[in-house]
């Protein structure tokens, strides 16, 4: 009996797009990694490699910006003159307290508004994301006279508590969405077991890990990029690595070779941590997306 194979036909105008989305893609690609790969090549040369380029029209010299001998010296710099390991450390404390305590009061707060049903919820939920929605620079007055007659600016306590300002709403809205997920028969089973409100959240909270555990990656990232906070709030003894990175741009000198390394130094944990929970990154920021 001979075997049928089936044919199928793809029309020009699907071929064409096809084509378009590869390129497109192709694009994205160059452009989004092209940045990062000058800078991680411009990190590790001295200042005479760094500005070596062809000539005006010899594409076949691009290879000269290839051409040049792997120096660690603008590592070693920020580290043992520029103290960035010490500014490392504020960023990675404040981003992770920040984390923690938003989501910790997050979760709270987004299971009481999941579960919870009273006057005025719509209206208390809107408001609460309204807050996130204010620019930074319009509170950023206020804010800093508040912290400024706490004894908060320049502090890393101060920087964390700035930081949970605008991450606190995000995480009640974003955690709240997880919460109605979760079938709400679970909980009714183990309150009719005898259990209370605690031990009910308790045995759910599996169940939206995925969905904490994206939020408190986001958290990070919002910290750990701040720059308009930690350069205000944090000024003095809670700088962090983006506020060092700008330092390094001086009225009489651009260190280019420090600057690159920084952006390597800044950069590079975050990259690390997304390639390393991406699986449960996406499961996290999709579970709440869809309801039965």
């Amino acid at each position: 009996m001979a075997s049928r194979e089936i044919v199928r036909y793809k029309s020009p105008a699907r071929s064409a797009f096809s084509v378009l989305v590869i390129v497109f893609l192709i694009v994205f690609f160059v452009w989004t990694v092209l940045p990062l790969a000058i800078m991680l090549i411009s990190s590790f040369k001295d200042l005479l490699d760094a500005f070596k380029l062809p000539a005006e029209g010899d594409w076949g010299g691009v290879g000269v910006m290839f051409d040049f001998t792997p120096t660690s010296a603008h590592y070693v710099e920020l580290f043992t003159e520029k103290h960035f390991g010490l500014y490392m450390r504020n960023s990675l404390i404040a981003a992770l307290g920040s984390a923690v305590v938003s989501v910790f009061l997050g979760t709270m707060a987004a299971y009481a508004l999941s579960r919870a049903e009273f006057r005025g919820k719509k209206d208390l939920l809107f408001w609460i994301i309204s807050t996130r929605m204010a620019p930074v620079v319009a509170v950023m007055v206020p804010l800093y006279v508040i912290f400024r007659s706490s004894g908060l600016v320049g502090t890393l306590p101060g920087l964390i508590l700035a930081y949970t300002t605008f991450n606190l709403p995000f995480a009640i809205w974003i955690l709240k969405g997880f919460f109605d997920n979760v079938p709400y028969a679970i909980e009714e089973a183990a309150l009719v077991d005898g259990a209370n409100r605690w031990q009910s959240l308790r045995m759910i909270m599996p169940l939206v890990a995925p969905g904490v555990g994206a939020f408190i990656v986001l958290c990070v990232l919002f910290s750990w990029n701040d720059f308009l906070f930690a350069s205000i709030i944090g000024s003095g003894g809670a700088k962090t690595l983006p506020v060092a990175t700008a330092e390094l741009v001086q009225p009489v000198k651009i260190q280019w070779g420090s600057i690159m390394a920084a952006g390597v130094v800044t950069t590079a944990p975050m990259m690390f941590l997304g390639l390393l929970i991406r699986r449960y990154l996406v499961t996290g920021l999709t579970m709440g997306a869809v309801r039965e």
